[in-house]
Order: structure tokens, then C-alpha cells, then sequence
């Protein structure tokens, strides 16, 4: 027998397959505590299943296909029904001729088409939630019962209504299969985004043969060849070689990135013209992207605390529907002209059928949907629907400093030489020093001198002292680098060096072979879109805290320069919280952007938190939304796009509501005595359906909303 050969480049199993449709743990994003495995409705509104968590089988949605197929059977046959009762108001003897037909074309319109709302308005009444399901359940199965005894046992004397139910049914079937497809899209968009990375990547073996692999066989640690044009199959870091990488897809940002040996790359990002080899590390579902489309899945199955409103309304509306229509039934029947029996079912049943509350149950799940999916496309990745409520009532920000006002990594700013030292020798002498230092300062001052091409010389006799600063002999030259502590300044070097700290750079004097030759300064730069976004949301009516661990000198200094009037300096990690509880205990609603491990805390204790997705992983946990380039133009697209939903919300949840009281009174015959107009149940079908249709094209409308300007 043939030996069994592995199914990957390692030798290892693969990955498990993506779980089917069928065999994922689907939810309610009306009612997410709903969980069972494989598809189904909510028990509680009779809305379709969606898959807990997004994968990549692009099977067709089993719902949708079934809603699509009885959708064009029931049209089919609606079709003929409905030009006989229009034909029967010019040949009167038409429609108590084909009773029986009519009855069989309605039949499986009505029983087979309209069987799955049959099922959940039974299922509604047994536990005793009611929802849109038992209006049309009600209202067409009345409708169709009432004409068949008519037709089987009174010969046809009285209208029948089969057109009615037919074509109720129809409506309602083409309103769900909108709705799916609707809700469909945002699927589609997701898996058009993950379909972005490339399918294979070329793997580099340890002897130096390259080979193409599945992008699914990829593991942490192989060492990939990125060719020109191509895209970069994985997230990791560059090995050898540099180019230039358009990372648009990911951050939104128009210009490519440099990158070279060290730096790092995401996956799906498009290279330039250059080559390089880089080293897997972040693989499958723990890819920036993948990651990223789960976030958008799981946000657009939580509710907003707006969607309670639509709950409460739907949680008494069903049911004050139920008892107007009887009401409508019992006033035809007792004070209505004749046929009363007639009137009084079809005024009752239009009732039921325009009063459906689909529109109020898609108002918010479809305006989230569509929110978070654009959040992703502009780099705004939103965790859950709260948090972008929340953050259009936000009256103040709180950002930390490091890494989030500024790039988070300190940079040499300027050499200043004295007592007649040039300011190459300066640098050299005190980055050679530094190389054996792992302070934070003596990094920036090494890579400072590397970009000036600057060769670094070996250090003898290295000593690091206590808050003070570093010694040792570098070309047999006695050199220190440190503060006053460390280095006799003169007056006119300090007067110097005071002119950068009161711009909040840090200063490090040089003394060589005893003598002052000057001081380096660094400075950890602000972000190059730092101002403008602050002007922006200044101009939004934020109020802006800058918080800081720095001491008060240097916190002033780049608060004065960006045009903060707050701060809060020399905060302790454990205080940041504290900061956020003191603003909330004045009554601010208070947004938090940061990105390091220690912001976690007030990240989590903000009314929104917002990490930088350039930080650490803990921080973004422990935001409510997370912006994947890190910068502070991201707040204010999360911003606008929190205003803009909530605004859309709101605009459908105006919809839903006029429909419903305007339809209600007519639909029951208050026009009728004055004006003879009565609403038939296909017109209100139709008109429930528009309502419908009406609110996914307005939260639709989203996906383009423009967060720029």
C-alpha cells in the first residue's frame, strides 16, 4: 500500500477546513442571546440565522435560495389571479367561473410559498412573541381560509380574496429576499476583502530553493520571497532587501511605505518594484486582515443601545395591532355598509398587513451593518455597535502623548557641539558609546548615527551610572554622555540646551577627555497629521486632555505647540483610569485614544476607547474601536462615521414609525365615511414591502458616506 503522504510543505496536517454553513454555530442580530448549530429563524422575530462567525464558503446563503425559489413560483402564479380579478371589473361573470381555479393557483401560493411564515407565526404565538410573522400569518391565512369556504360551500355568493393572499404572500417573499440579499452584501464584502491575499507564497528552504506553496500551508517562522507587483502573502518582517509597499487596502494611506530588514509588513498589502524576503509571524486567522474582518463580523451582530427603543415598541406594537384589527373587524361589521362580512375581513386584514413591523426591525441591524463595513474600508474598525453610538455623544478626548500625539519612538533631533569639537566626532564618539546601552535615549542616538552612515567604533571601560548617565573610552578618548550630574556644562552650553527642553526635547550633554563638547537632543516627533486632525476635532466640538507620564516642562512644551489647553502630566500607568473617572464624575462623556499596555486600563474605564492599531495588542482588546493606521485622522473618520450612522438610524426609525401610524388609520377605513377611500390588502402589502425596501436602500446609502471632508 501507497505510504500516506503529508498534506503540507512540513510534514504536518494542515489547517482544519472552515467549517460548512451548516455546521457553524449561528445567531439572531436582532437577538444575539438566539444561538443554535446551523441555519434557522429567531424564535423571538422570525429573522434569519446569520453565522456566528464569518468564514470563507462562498456556498450560496440556503435561506436565500429558498426565499428567491418560492418567490418566483408564488409570482407565477399570483400573475394569473391578479389579472382576473382586475378582469373581473369589466366581465362580471369571470371571476364566479374560475372560483376553482382560483382557489388552485392560490393554494400553493399561499401554503407552500407563505409555509415558512405560517411556521413562525405559529412559533410566535406559542412563545408568546410576537412579531411581524403573526400579522401576516393572520392576515393571510384569514384571508385565504374565508375565501375557500366561500368558494367550497356558499358557491362563490360573497367576493373572494384569494388575489389578496396571493399576492400578500408574494410581496412579503420578495421584502425577505431583499432583505437577505441586503443583508448579504456585507458577507460578500468581507470575503471580497480576504479574497485580497494571494492564494500561494513562495517559501525559501534552508538550502535555498524556492518552491510555491497554498497561502493555507504557511507557518510561523518560514521565510518567504516577496516578488515585484506581488502581494505580500502574510504578516512578518522584512529579512534582506527593501521596497516600497502600497498599503491602501489596510490603512487608507494614498503614499507607499518604505520597508526594509527589520521592518514590519501585513499581508495582502501590494509590493513595489522592489524585491525582499520576509519572515512569517503572524499566519491564517492571526493576520491583520483576518482579524480585521471578524472584528466587522462580530460588530455587526451587537446591538446598539438605540435598538432598544425598537424593541419596546415592537414589544407592545404587535399586539395593540391584533386588537385594532378586531376592533376595524367588529365596527365593518356592525355599523359598515354591505357586505359587511366582506368589509369587515378586508379592512381587518389590510390592518395586519400594513401594520408588519419589518421596517422597525431592519432599522438599526441594517444601518450598523453598513456603518461598520465602511469603518473598515477608511481603517476604522468598530467592536461593537455601542461603542459608535457612544462616540457621537462624546464630548471630550483624552489621548495619551506617546504613540498616539506622536510617533512613540524617539528620534536624535540635533547635535550641538562646543569648545571647538566638531559635530560629526561628537556623534560618533557618543553613539559608539551608547551602542552598548539598551536605554530607550542611546537607541535613538545609535540610529541617528546609522542614517548618517556614521561607522561606530568599539567601547572600552562601559559604565552605566545611576541616574546620571554612561562612561567609557572610545579610541582611547575618555567619553561621558549624561546630564549636569554627569558633565561639568558650562553656563552658555546650558543656556543653550534650555532652549531645546523648553521645546520638549531631551538633552543629553557629551564630555570628551573631560571637557564639555556638547549635548544631543531627542525627541520622540509628533505624528505629521496630528495638527490638522486636532483642528478638526476641535472644530467638531471635542474637547481635547492631553495625558502624559512626562514631566511638565516637556508636556507643556508640545501642548503649547499643538494647541492643547489641558493636560494632565507625570500620570503613573495605575492613575490614567483615575484621570478618565474624574472627568466622568463632572458629567463629560469621555473618549480615550491610546496605544500602549498601560493605557489598557483607561481605555477600558472611557465611554469609548480607541487604540491605535500601531500598539499593543491589550490595548486594542480593550477598546471599543480601533483605528488600523494610528493616527488621529482616524478619530475623526470613526467620528464621522458614528454621526453619520446614528443620523441614518435615526432617519429609518422615522420611517418606520410615520409609516405605521399613518398606514394603521387608513388601512382600518377612517377616510372611508367622508371620502369613500378604503386601502385594499395588496396595496398595503405593497406599501409594507416599500417601507422595507425603503429603509435597506437608506442604510445602504452608508457604504459611500464620505468621511474626508
Amino acid at each position: 500500500m501507497e505510504e500516506a503522504k503529508p498534506c503540507c510543505h512540513h510534514g504536518k496536517p494542515a489547517a482544519a477546513p472552515v467549517l460548512h454553513d451548516a455546521d457553524a454555530i449561528y445567531t439572531c442580530p436582532m437577538h444575539p442571546q438566539v444561538r443554535q448549530k446551523g441555519p434557522g429563524s429567531c424564535p423571538i422575530c422570525g429573522m434569519a440565522l446569520e453565522p456566528e462567525t464569518f468564514t470563507l464558503s462562498d456556498a450560496p446563503d440556503p435561506e436565500l435560495t429558498d426565499m428567491t425559489r418560492r418567490f418566483w413560483v408564488s409570482a407565477v402564479l399570483s400573475l394569473p389571479l391578479l389579472v382576473m380579478t382586475m378582469g373581473g371589473h369589466f366581465i362580471p361573470l369571470l371571476p364566479h367561473n374560475t372560483l376553482l381555479f382560483q382557489l388552485a393557483l392560490a393554494t400553493p401560493v399561499v401554503l407552500w410559498g407563505g409555509w415558512p411564515f405560517f411556521v413562525r407565526g405559529w412559533a410566535s404565538i406559542l412563545s408568546r412573541n410576537l412579531n411581524m410573522f403573526t400579522l401576516i400569518a393572520i392576515g393571510t391565512g384569514t384571508a385565504y381560509t374565508y375565501s375557500v369556504i366561500i368558494t367550497l360551500w356558499f358557491s362563490g355568493q360573497q367576493d373572494v380574496y384569494f388575489e389578496s393572499a396571493a399576492v400578500i404572500t408574494t410581496l412579503v417573499l420578495l421584502g425577505q429576499v431583499l432583505e437577505l440579499k441586503a443583508r448579504a452584501q456585507t458577507s460578500h464584502a468581507m470575503r471580497a476583502l480576504l479574497d485580497l491575499a494571494p492564494k500561494i507564497a513562495h517559501i525559501v528552504h534552508a538550502d535555498g530553493t524556492e518552491a510555491d506553496i497554498p497561502l493555507a500551508e504557511v507557518q510561523k517562522g518560514d521565510l518567504l520571497r516577496v516578488r515585484p507587483g506581488e502581494k505580500i502573502p502574510v504578516d512578518g518582517t522584512v529579512a534582506e532587501g527593501s521596497s516600497a509597499v502600497d498599503q491602501s487596502m489596510i490603512t487608507g494611506e494614498a503614499m507607499p511605505v518604505e520597508k526594509g530588514a527589520g521592518d514590519k509588513v501585513t499581508g495582502a498589502t501590494l509590493n513595489g518594484t522592489g524585491g525582499f524576503t520576509m519572515r512569517a509571524e503572524r499566519v491564517g486567522a492571526e493576520t491583520m486582515l483576518a482579524q480585521i474582518v471578524n472584528m466587522v463580523a462580530k460588530a455587526q451582530r451587537t446591538r446598539a443601545p438605540i435598538q432598544r427603543l425598537a424593541d419596546s415598541v415592537a414589544g407592545w406594537f404587535v399586539p395593540v395591532v391584533l386588537l385594532v384589527a378586531v376592533v376595524t373587524a367588529v365596527v365593518w361589521w356592525f355599523y359598515g355598509p354591505e357586505p359587511k362580512i366582506a368589509y369587515a375581513l378586508v379592512n381587518a386584514v389590510a390592518v395586519l398587513i400594513i401594520a408588519c413591523p419589518c421596517a422597525l426591525g431592519l432599522a438599526t441591524p441594517m444601518s450598523i451593518m453598513a456603518g461598520t463595513g465602511r469603518g473598515a474600508r477608511a481603517g476604522v474598525l468598530i467592536k461593537n455597535a455601542e461603542a459608535l453610538e457612544t462616540l457621537e455623544k462624546v464630548d471630550t478626548l483624552v489621548i495619551d502623548k506617546t504613540g498616539t500625539l506622536t510617533e512613540g519612538k524617539l528620534k536624535l533631533i540635533a547635535v550641538v557641539p562646543h569648545n571647538g569639537f566638531d559635530e560629526m566626532t561628537v556623534l560618533r564618539l557618543a553613539a559608539s558609546l551608547e551602542r552598548g546601552s539598551e536605554h530607550p535615549l542611546a537607541a535613538a542616538i545609535v540610529r541617528g548615527a546609522e542614517e548618517k552612515k556614521i561607522a561606530l567604533a568599539s567601547v572600552t571601560g562601559f559604565q552605566s551610572v545611576t541616574g546620571k548617565g554612561v562612561t567609557g573610552v572610545v579610541e582611547k578618548r575618555k567619553v561621558a554622555l549624561g546630564n549636569n550630574a554627569l558633565v561639568n556644562v558650562p553656563d552658555t552650553l546650558g543656556k543653550h540646551a534650555e532652549i531645546y527642553r523648553a521645546k520638549g526635547k531631551t538633552v543629553m550633554f557629551v564630555a570628551i577627555d573631560d571637557q564639555a563638547a556638547g549635548f544631543l537632543a531627542v525627541a520622540d516627533p509628533i505624528k505629521a497629521t496630528t495638527l490638522e486632525a486636532l483642528r478638526l476635532l476641535k472644530k467638531s466640538g471635542l474637547h481635547i486632555v492631553m495625558l502624559t507620564g512626562d514631566n511638565w516642562t516637556t508636556a507643556e512644551a508640545i501642548a503649547k505647540e499643538l494647541g492643547i489647553g489641558e493636560i494632565e502630566a507625570d500620570v503613573l500607568p495605575d492613575r490614567k483610569g483615575e484621570v478618565i473617572r474624574t472627568l466622568q464624575a463632572k458629567g463629560f462623556k469621555v473618549a480615550m485614544a491610546g496605544d500602549g499596555i498601560n493605557d489598557a486600563p483607561a481605555l477600558a474605564q472611557a465611554d469609548v476607547g480607541i487604540a491605535m492599531g500601531t500598539g499593543a495588542d491589550v490595548a486594542m482588546e480593550s477598546a471599543g474601536i480601533t483605528l488600523v493606521k494610528g493616527d488621529l485622522m482616524g478619530i475623526v473618520r470613526a467620528r464621522r462615521l458614528s454621526q453619520a450612522t446614528m443620523h441614518n438610524i435615526r432617519q429609518n426609525l422615522f420611517f418606520a414609525f410615520i409609516y405605521n401610524t399613518l398606514g394603521i388609520p387608513l388601512a382600518a377605513g377612517v377616510l372611508y365615511p367622508a371620502f369613500g377611500l378604503l386601502l385594499s390588502p395588496v396595496i398595503a402589502s405593497a406599501a409594507m414591502s416599500l417601507s422595507s425596501v425603503s429603509v435597506i436602500v437608506n442604510a445602504l446609502r452608508l457604504r459611500s458616506v464620505d468621511l474626508e471632508d
